[in-house]
Order: structure tokens, then sequence, then C-alpha cells
């Protein structure tokens, strides 16, 4: 697993990034909804803990967590260790976070940027509204609905059929998601990893940095970041 290197934007800037794809905020930078670039919200969870390979530690808390719960959510952010040293490990005040939340079901995993060297290895089409039509999309059918929104969109193509996707799923205008769907009969092919190149490959051309998050359940998803030998700059922790 590779670690950000000196040429690219350091692990704080890049968790700070990855937060405000992933959520909308206020003017207090309490999170609000999760930040969907189609139409729609999603309340955003309680609270997020990035922390980061070079020690920063980046949170948040929703808009409508209590004054005095935010205080003593803070206090713990605050002794949570300087060096993240196994991306693995909970957070310290695990217990406590959850505790104070009340709260049962917690997500966490690894946070990636993607090199501008990070090149596709089998050929990838860009999926816009002026093409899709011409595709066949039989396990992709809901991508229609999708495509003015999750730009840019890339696929990889079995014959004339979508196989496996990657597409902006949170954006901002400094930094993209990815979204990655690949259809069960064309996994272990290489095409995941492929598509998420190419995906990046035209979220620089927009001048945006394309950021690749997981959940630590996700392998399959760990081993496309491992294949593509991705920069690793922190996990994240939610509580909902």
């Amino acid at each position: 697993m590779n670690h950000t290197n000196e040429n690219e934007p350091i692990a704080r800037e890049l968790m700070e990034q990855h937060v405000r794809a992933m959520f909308r905020h206020d003017d207090d930078m309490r999170i609000r909804t999760i930040n969907e670039p189609w139409p729609g919200e999603k309340p955003a969870p309680r609270f997020f803990l990035g922390r980061t390979i070079d020690g920063s530690v980046v949170w948040r808390i929703r808009h409508d967590v209590p004054e005095r719960l935010a205080g003593q959510l803070k206090a713990l952010v605050e002794n949570e260790p300087i060096i993240l040293s196994n991306i693995q490990t909970k957070p310290k005040h695990y217990a406590d976070y959850m505790s104070l939340l009340q709260a049962d079901h917690s997500t966490s995993g690894p946070c990636y940027l993607i090199s501008r060297q990070t090149k596709p290895t089998k050929q990838t089409v860009s999926i816009i509204s002026d093409n899709i039509a011409e595709l066949s999309l039989s396990g992709f059918e809901w991508l229609i609905k999708e495509i003015d929104y999750d730009q840019p969109c890339v696929g990889l193509l079995h014959g004339n059929r979508v196989a496996s996707v990657c597409r902006s799923v949170r954006i901002t205008p400094d930094a993209h998601e990815a979204g990655l769907e690949t259809l069960d009969e064309f996994r272990g092919r290489g095409y995941a990893a492929a598509v998420v190149a190419g995906w990046a490959a035209e979220v620089y051309k927009k001048g945006a940095l394309p950021l690749y998050s997981t959940s630590w359940e996700n392998t399959s998803s760990q081993r496309v970041a491992s294949k593509l030998e991705l920069s690793c700059y922190g996990v994240n922790f939610t509580i909902w």
C-alpha cells in the first residue's frame, strides 16, 4: 500500500477534500446531507472522523448534534493519537464515540488518491447522454437516470455491453469521489481497475482530484486499490 508523495497534496488537505466531497456543509461547517450529484437529499452521518497518515485529524458533526455533546466529542477527537501507524486500528476513543451518540452502527475504511500516472491497461469509453442509448445496459439500466449527473462516467465494454463502470458519485469543484460497479459475471478480469484509471484521467482533465474510498469489509474494492497502487492518505470513520 503506497502513501502520498511529495508532489501530491498533503494528507490533511486530501482528507478535507474528501469530507467536503462526501457531505454538504452549512455556514458553521456542520454537515447536513450526503453530497449526491443527482436530485434528492439523504441525511449525513452524525459524526465523521478522518485520521491521516501524517497524524492529522479532520472531523465533522451533523447540524442537529447538541452543543454539549459536540463539546464532548471535540475533547475526545483532540486526544486521538498524533501518528496513525496502522490505519486499520480503530480510533482510540471508539467506544466513547459510540456511547455518547448511543450508536450501534459505524462505518470505516481507507481513503486513496489516484495518481496522474495511473493509466488504464484496457480500453475504456466515456459514457455520456449522447452515446448511452447505443450501449447495452443489461444490469446497468439505472445508469440512464443518473448519466447527466455523475460525470465523468467511464465504462468498459464487453462487445457492446457495459461490463464495468466508474463514475463521479460525490462532486465538488476540487475533488470527485469514485463510484465503482462491475457486473458479477465480469469480475476478476481487471475491468474494475481499468475503469477507475480511465475515470481518474477524466477527472484530472476537469482540474479536480480523483479520490477513491471504500470500507474495510469491501475486499474486492481494496484489491482494485492495491492493483492500481493507489496512494493511501488516511482512513475515515462515521457514526450514523
